[in-house]
């Protein structure tokens, strides 16, 4: 990004107004990108501790961290000269209306895809990946879904707009298949008796290694389209204190970049980062995580689709 001045921008305190400074754009009709990233910031969904309509800001903030890095360690290619991305801001909608942002971000969302680009969310509370995943399933039909977290998110017992039950609607929508969708991380209660999802909760994540675990998800997702979804609770509240609900005993961040990195070839088709809250943030621990996270999966979809 160049200054007024005209050099490259590199410094950690000036212009860190986008993912990775990447150029912002106004109009989703002519991006010329084959990534976007869409910052959704709501959080009317949310049943813990509120504040994850702040995440998208705090994880731009933080990713200019780690925009000096060319090439990402350890990675070894530069990621700008495989992928190009822009970064559409944050998607608006009347505060307090959650029924006009749920219908609103999955016809913004398909647009996006029918262009033939990849989006990346920022939230924003989890309940926001319902509606993408309904624009996903609309252009990529029915997916796999790798999903990182604390909790499962299959609760049939909250309201239409609740962060704990998009993955009770999502298979009942034929959004995805639960016979090839894998849950990481997961620490609270679930029926475990009726549960379609494969399971790898915390303590055996944290018992197994790196490479075990994400041969486990490839083998469940086969050659399905992937939507991978990463509640930032995942990680122990150690690695990212902000957040509304955090739970003890969960996943280092260098666990979870291991997984991440051991998924090279996988057929992500859509992602996103949830669950940021910054004003429980300590030394913008959480929203670095989530940055570092997202950086992740884009070097994925690059390896995947560009090299």
């Amino acid at each position: 990004m160049s200054s007024l001045f005209g050099c490259v921008d590199h410094s950690l305190y000036s212009n860190g107004m986008t993912f990775l400074r990447r150029p912002m754009v106004q109009n989703i009709n002519a991006i010329e990108a084959d990534v976007v990233v869409l910052g959704l910031p709501f959080d009317l969904a949310t049943s813990g501790r509120p504040g994850a309509r702040l995440g998208p800001d705090a994880i731009r903030r933080a990713s200019v961290h780690l925009a000096w890095e060319d090439t990402k360690y350890p990675w070894t290619f530069p990621l700008f000269e495989r992928l190009t991305m822009a970064d559409a801001g944050d998607f608006t909608y009347p505060v307090g209306d959650p029924e006009y942002f749920t219908a609103q971000l999955e016809m913004a969302a398909e647009q996006i895809l029918r262009q033939g680009k990849t989006l990346l969310g920022l939230g924003g509370d989890h309940f926001v990946t319902l509606p993408l995943l309904r624009a996903h399933a609309k252009v990529h039909g029915k997916m796999a879904l790798v999903h990182f977290d604390a909790h499962t998110d299959t609760y049939s017992n909250g309201s239409r707009f609740d962060h704990g039950t998009m993955f009770y609607h999502a298979p009942m929508e034929g959004l995805i298949d639960v016979n090839h969708s894998i849950q990481l991380g997961i620490r609270t209660d679930f029926d475990q008796s009726k549960h379609e999802f494969a399971v790898i909760d915390a303590m055996q994540a944290n018992d197994l290694h790196a490479n075990d675990i994400a041969a486990q998800i490839i083998e469940r997702v086969g050659d399905l389209p992937v939507y991978l979804t990463f509640d930032i609770d995942c990680l122990d509240p150690a690695f990212a204190p902000g957040t509304g609900t955090p739970v003890c005993g969960g996943l280092t961040s260098d666990k979870v970049l291991k997984i991440l990195r051991a998924l090279k070839g996988i057929n992500m088709v859509g992602m996103d980062v949830v669950e940021v809250s910054p004003s429980y943030d300590q030394s913008e621990l959480t929203a670095i995580a989530a940055a570092t996270i997202a950086s992740e999966l884009l070097h994925l979809w690059a390896f995947k689709h560009k090299y």
